[in-house]
């Protein structure tokens, strides 16, 4: 196994920066789409209010907020409901 130096791995990526913003270079970048409502990757992956609590790991209150639009997704859930949507695999394997 090769050891790492960060340091050197810190500075080569403040270089990056420096450049991009100067538009001396160009950086991939991706535009994530904000995921379906979760009532309908719930109803796709056939899971119950608390099936899809526990999956999701929040409450059962969080899933009706957010189906009945009194909360939105945020941070880890909104990245979870992303993965739910896109590779349900995932999730049918947990079942």
């Amino acid at each position: 196994m090769t050891k790492r130096n960060l340091g050197l791995e810190i500075l080569e990526g403040i270089k990056e920066i420096k450049q991009y913003k100067k538009n001396k270079l160009h950086l991939k970048t991706r535009v994530l789409n904000d995921p379906s409502p979760s009532q309908v990757i719930r109803k796709k992956l056939n899971l119950s209010q608390s099936g899809f609590a526990g999956m999701m790991g929040v409450s059962v209150r969080t899933i009706q907020d957010w189906e009945q639009g009194r909360r939105d997704h945020q941070g880890p859930a909104k990245s979870l409901l992303r993965i739910a949507e896109q590779h349900p695999e995932v999730f049918i394997d947990l079942q």
